[in-house]
């Protein structure tokens, strides 16, 4: 994400002396080298484009996948799309020979859409992680919810503002405000790539929150299921009730006997008009006890609770995954852009911060490929799309 190949060399000086940097080199690589890593590039980018392409005609093309939560996936394609379909490739040339051939002008779109399209991609991370938070550990109240905050496109498109907010503005106002620019001819960074005051502060909210909130959602998760599991275990080793619960009921209303309803006088009135008959109900209950209803009733209630306990387990799965391959390859870049920064690029390897510069990028192509991991509806969904003599097959009847 954001910066060129040049300028990670650290031969950028500061505006206080008024020196330019020198022209930096075309390349240091053989042109073998060159044209595996141009395949490579270009490989990155298809992948990234047609793996999230084939998520946002999933959703176009099956209306199972319509869900208020699914909603945040395909938010999180868009994001991912834009990636694959424009920043990857215009830095492309850029990465293999050091310098910016299309102006001044697209250096800065491209910046700003190489900012909002990953930091709104983290945003969507976060959005579905709380998301997921909802529905597993607060269900009855996540169903009803009603108003604008639910609406799931009231909360997507708050999720593009303020990833537009964080980096932005400072792209195309820094130069303006600083009265003066650091970004050479033939180059295209940030203007504020070298100030770690700056990048700590955004860094902070565009990756350490994100991580410590996904984190905390993804804890609370496993807590909930983990408890669950617990009380259904307990619940399946409690032996039968008691006899004391049957003679409690005797002094409840009974709707199969009418001479219960005597329990509303006093106990010695009760005690005196108790017949045998009753006696006996209270002993043995009568064959047209609601009490196999009442099994039957609890079986059912068990088995949509396990039921519900599966998908929250998958839904977790899922989303342990997603979060911990958004760490993994963000961690490296955020860490080393910060220390970066503050000392001026001369103390981090080109290569090492390339290394991690493409790790960034890879999140968003892999993350097209994480959502039917666990989830069948996106499995089916894909198979539709992919291979749909196969999924007809797969849905009629067998003979």
């Amino acid at each position: 994400m954001h910066n060129s190949t040049a300028e990670a060399d650290g031969n950028i000086t500061g505006p206080c002396n008024g020196t330019s940097s020198p022209q930096p080199e075309t390349s240091e690589f053989s042109m073998g080298v060159l044209v595996l890593l141009a395949l490579l590039m270009v490989l990155l980018a298809l992948v990234t484009v047609l793996g999230n392409v084939l998520v946002i005609l999933a959703f176009i093309m099956d209306r199972n996948l319509r869900h208020r939560s699914n909603y945040f996936f395909l938010n999180l394609a868009i994001s991912d799309f834009a990636v694959g379909a424009f920043c990857i490739p215009l830095y492309i040339p850029y990465a293999l020979t050091g310098t910016w051939y299309f102006g001044r002008g697209l250096c800065k779109l491209w910046l700003a859409m190489d900012y909002l399209m990953c930091t709104a991609s983290v945003f969507n991370i976060v959005l579905i992680s709380y998301d997921r938070f909802l529905s597993v550990t607060k269900a009855v109240s996540y169903r009803v919810q009603r108003g604008i905050m639910s609406n799931p496109v009231v909360k997507m498109v708050a999720i593009w503002v303020f990833a537009f907010l964080l980096y932005c503005p400072a792209i195309f106002l820094w130069e303006h405000v600083s009265g003066y620019s650091t970004v050479k001819e033939g180059q295209c960074h940030a203007e504020f790539f070298d100030n770690w005051y700056f990048l700590l502060c955004a860094s902070t909210l565009e990756f350490f929150v994100p991580l410590l909130s996904v984190t905390y959602f993804n804890v609370h998760i496993f807590h909930n299921i983990q408890r669950r599991q617990r009380r259904g275990s307990i619940q399946d080793s409690e032996p039968p009730r008691s006899s004391s619960s049957s003679w409690r009921s005797c002094f409840l209303p009974r709707p199969d006997v009418s001479s219960s309803l005597e329990v509303e006088d006093s106990v010695s009135s009760l005690t005196r008009s108790l017949r045998p008959s009753l006696v006996s109900t209270c002993a043995s209950p009568p064959p047209m006890s609601p009490t196999p209803l009442r099994k039957d009733f609890s079986a059912s209630f068990r088995t949509n609770a396990g039921s519900k306990l599966q998908r929250d387990k998958k839904i977790a799965k899922s989303l342990a995954i997603i979060v911990c391959v958004f760490a993994i390859c963000w961690a490296p870049y955020t860490l080393l852009m910060i220390i970066r920064g503050a000392c001026q690029g001369r103390c981090i390897p080109r290569t090492l911060y390339e290394i991690t510069f493409w790790l960034l990028w890879l999140n968003s192509s892999l993350n097209p490929f994480l959502y039917p991991l666990c989830h069948m509806r996106f499995r089916m969904a894909f198979m539709k799309i992919l291979c749909p003599q196969k999924f007809a097959k797969l849905r009629s009847p067998s003979i």
